[in-house]
């Protein structure tokens, strides 16, 4: 899995769709799970979440960072 298209994939769906924003900005973590379809754990979903954070915020700082911690997570 692309994690990095994956995360651009979310960011696209968190801004376009505004049920997803609701529930993003309720729970990103329970969110971004549902979004890809694996339940992992909270610590390593944060990561991705924080990244979604920045993208939507402005900030496309160190996508490649969270690419390298989370690589191998999705199999």
């Amino acid at each position: 899995m692309d994690i990095k298209a994956k995360i651009n994939e979310i960011v696209d769906k968190v801004k376009n769709d505004k049920n997803i924003a609701a529930d993003f900005a309720k729970d990103p973590v329970k969110t971004v799970e549902g979004l890809i379809g694996v339940d992992l754990p909270d610590d390593q979903v944060k990561m991705i979440t924080d990244k979604v954070q920045a993208q939507i915020a402005g900030k496309n700082d160190g996508i490649a960072g969270v690419v390298s911690k989370v690589k191998g997570l999705f199999g």
